[in-house]
């Protein structure tokens, strides 16, 4: 549980160090609160998904969500690399 137990922050951190070393982008999954994303924000995590974004959609409903709006329409779309 990030950002309240240490163990997970810790690992946490490591994974993310890890795959930028690496060379590879970094997907945190299952992100639900603000307090999470702000801590991978804070530690340089490349994209976050999850509940706090979007439930889970169908392909279908994915697909007329893009097709009916722009880019920056009614999306969370978050940089996690700019910091609120």
């Amino acid at each position: 549980d990030i950002p309240t137990e240490a163990d997970d922050m810790a690992i946490t951190k490591g994974v993310i160090a890890l795959g930028h070393s690496l060379r590879l982008k970094v997907v945190a999954e299952g992100v639900e609160t603000k307090e999470q994303q702000d801590f991978l924000r804070s530690n340089d995590c490349d994209e976050m998904q999850g509940y706090l974004f979007s439930k889970p959609l169908p392909a279908e409903e994915v697909t007329a969500l893009l097709k009916g709006h722009s880019p920056k329409q009614n999306l969370t779309v978050v940089d996690p690399r700019k910091r609120a």
